[in-house]
């Protein structure tokens, strides 16, 4: 995957990149694995905004992904590298040899073609999906299981990885992106490789539209708001809030931590994210 870039024909042109889609091979979607996505505009089921800046986006079809690779033995063709509006990793369309279709996320260098194979007793290769336990170390995975038979749940952005570092008492010592060191059982599944795009993280936008074109909408400062609206808002002039930043509740915004004392995953965290 490449990176373009535009002459500034205009200010919003000036900065703006977007992928090159070199890897595409498909641009229309499987019509039997795709399902109407809603929107909900940030609304909860009583129409109230619980989630802010969010709304219009453009129209758009979910894809439906296997994280699970629960299909243990049966070989699968690489027919398809496809571009997934809901994710910023790239999928690949699997056609089992029973006739069975299926998307899965598409490692880095994943070629169409390509016969995948999940199980307990697999090669160790880009693509494959096997427990943890019959993983060597130093191997790089993704789409990890945090529960055996749950699917997949970290690891699945483009350009993540999780480096198998340990293996002790059934546990999976697994380093995540962010440098924190986390257990996870031996029995839980994860695919060899990377998950492609890796340049997804060098585009730039350059314009406001293609924030509004994703469904994200303007967000507003709250030292820019009134009182009634943030309670950093008001004040004579430019203020700068007269307090610690804080949410539009008046909870702090940096710092403050938000993890329960009695959460029970803290007990699979071995080292805690880099700062």
């Amino acid at each position: 995957m490449g990176i373009k870039s535009y002459k500034p024909t205009s200010a919003g042109m000036r900065h703006r990149t977007v992928p090159t889609f070199d890897e595409i091979t498909k641009t229309t979607p499987e019509k039997s694995l795709i399902e109407a996505l809603r929107k909900s505009g940030g609304r909860n089921n009583k129409g109230r905004v619980t989630a802010f800046c969010r709304g219009g986006g453009h129209k758009r079809f979910y894809r439906i992904l296997d994280f699970h690779r629960d299909k243990h033995g049966i070989p699968a063709r690489v027919m398809a590298i496809e571009y997934d509006p809901n994710r910023s990793a790239r999928i690949a369309l699997l056609f089992y040899a029973d006739g069975e279709k299926r998307y899965i996320l598409a490692p880095e260098g994943l070629k169409v073609g390509e016969t995948l194979l999940s199980g307990l007793e697999v090669e160790v290769k880009v693509g494959n999906a096997l427990p943890l336990a019959n993983i060597p170390l130093g191997i790089s995975v993704h789409n990890v299981e945090l529960a055996a038979g749950k699917g997949g749940q970290m690891a699945r952005a483009a350009g993540t990885q999780v480096v198998l570092a340990a293996k002790e008492n059934g546990m999976a010592h697994l380093k995540l992106p962010s440098g924190e060191v986390r257990l996870v059982r031996e029995q839980c599944f994860a695919t060899v490789g990377q998950v492609g795009n890796l340049d997804h993280e060098n585009v730039s936008y350059g314009k406001a539209g293609a924030s509004r074109w994703r469904g994200r909408r303007p967000s507003v400062r709250g030292v820019a708001t009134n009182p009634v609206d943030h309670p950093m808002g008001g004040g004579e002039g430019k203020s700068s809030g007269g307090r610690h930043p804080c949410s539009p509740w008046g909870l702090k915004a940096k710092g403050l931590k938000t993890r329960k004392k009695k959460n029970p995953s803290t007990k699979y965290i071995v080292k805690r994210r880099d700062r």
